[in-house]
């Protein structure tokens, strides 16, 4: 149960402050239940907290608790083979056309329990949980038939129960189609009726497409968004990952929440993206394992003020990731984002990229998930490679 108290010789890591990366010492935070009701200089900490017990800190970082804006954890099997394809030459293409991929997935999705599928799901997190991470997405998309898309989501949403973490669950039906079906077909036959059960069933809390030559055209994509829309449901979209199919100019066209990728995206994708909000999310664990040479336009990203996330893409195929502090470390290294990009694109943007405006931020009115962490520079987070100096994690006022 959570309670109150003040965290106190604190360095903290405020996102979006002017000109302000953190306290550089003898910061403060005040926790009232789960909601942060205090957070700044330790001498300016209101009267009415003097009778709360103080918990101090030595100096230690604290931030928001992480936030994992696109993963794909709830599957089965293993694509170990796959990689070593990879390494022989293979593209992501051709494994694809050859029937592996994404569809030995969805074979052995398909045919496991959900007591598997969420013991799969489970093992993952408690990684995603050690590197201080307190809110995870998660899409559907390993089913490609209304049953086991559906189960995904439930599984999804059963992690609550047995994890202290928030799950944002994510409709991904227009991931693949199966090879006996037309596209359009699929989308007509299969994936809308699920999207508009998983609706009912109140399973999903954004809708997402994979627009891309290998995947669904931009047309069909505006399919799935229209749907969406008639449903209330915000979207989400896979674009120019392998090459530059306009999927940007779209989601941003429909306010999406995020454009995911990135690596073909075009100068009009960049503009269409910053008038709409869009946020960008970036996932450097796909461009590392498919061995990618064409980045993301950081540059042009970061002077047109799209706001840009970091996500694992925690997959079988592209990403078997499960550490935001590694995909911390290669946004810096393999993108050239700075340490206080990667800080922001784990917290306060990949919120926004998920649509949520109580977590992300350290301050007042705030939902208390922190991390506190046994380092004093922020920029420690993203030059260790992966290393989790962690020394609490703090969900909803509780430690846990």
């Amino acid at each position: 149960m959570s309670d109150c108290y003040i965290l106190t010789d604190a360095r903290l890591a405020p996102m979006h402050l002017e000109g302000e990366a953190g306290y550089s010492q003898s910061g403060a935070i005040g926790v009232e239940g789960d909601t942060i009701a205090f957070a700044g200089a330790e001498i300016d900490i209101p009267e009415r907290f003097d009778q709360m017990p103080r918990r101090p800190l030595g100096g230690r970082l604290v931030t928001p608790g992480l936030i994992d804006c696109h993963t794909h954890l709830v599957y089965h099997g293993s694509r170990a083979r796959e990689f070593e394809m990879r390494q022989t030459g293979a593209s992501y293409e051709e494994i694809m056309r050859a029937g592996g991929g994404i569809f030995s997935t969805v074979k052995a999705t398909r045919s496991a329990t959900d007591e598997e599928l969420l013991a799969g799901a489970l093992t993952r997190i408690d990684r995603l949980i050690s590197d201080g991470t307190t809110t995870v997405e998660i899409k559907s998309g390993y089913g490609l038939d209304l049953e086991t898309e559906l189960r995904m989501l439930r599984v999804a949403r059963m992690i609550e129960q047995h994890r202290p973490i928030r799950i944002c669950t994510t409709f991904l039906g227009a991931h693949a189609f199966p090879k006996h079906m037309e596209a359009d077909d699929y989308l007509t036959e299969i994936c809308l009726p699920a999207m508009e059960a998983a609706a009912a069933e109140g399973l999903v809390d954004a809708v997402d497409g994979f627009c891309e030559t290998v995947g669904f055209s931009a047309r069909q994509i505006e399919r799935v968004f229209e749907h969406a829309a008639k449903l209330g449901l915000p979207v989400k979209i896979h674009a120019e990952q392998l090459s530059d199919q306009g999927g940007a100019i779209l989601a941003a066209r429909h306010r999406a929440l995020s454009a995911d990728h990135l690596e073909f995206l075009s100068d009009e994708g960049v503009a269409a993206m910053a008038a709409a909000g869009t946020v960008a999310v970036l996932l450097p664990g796909a461009f590392y394992m498919l061995k990618e040479t064409r980045k993301p336009p950081v540059e042009k990203l970061r002077e047109a003020g799209v706001p840009m996330a970091l996500a694992t893409d925690s997959n079988p195929g592209s990403s078997p990731m499960t550490s935001l502090l590694l995909a911390m470390n290669m946004g810096a290294i393999l993108f050239g984002l700075s340490p206080q990009e990667c800080l922001e694109g784990v917290t306060d943007n990949a919120a926004r990229a998920l649509g949520l405006s109580q977590v992300g931020q350290l301050k007042s009115g705030m939902r208390a998930d922190l991390n506190i962490w046994d380092v004093t520079d922020p920029a420690e987070l993203t030059y260790r490679m992966g290393d989790a100096p962690l020394q609490q994690r703090i969900f909803g006022g509780v430690t846990c």
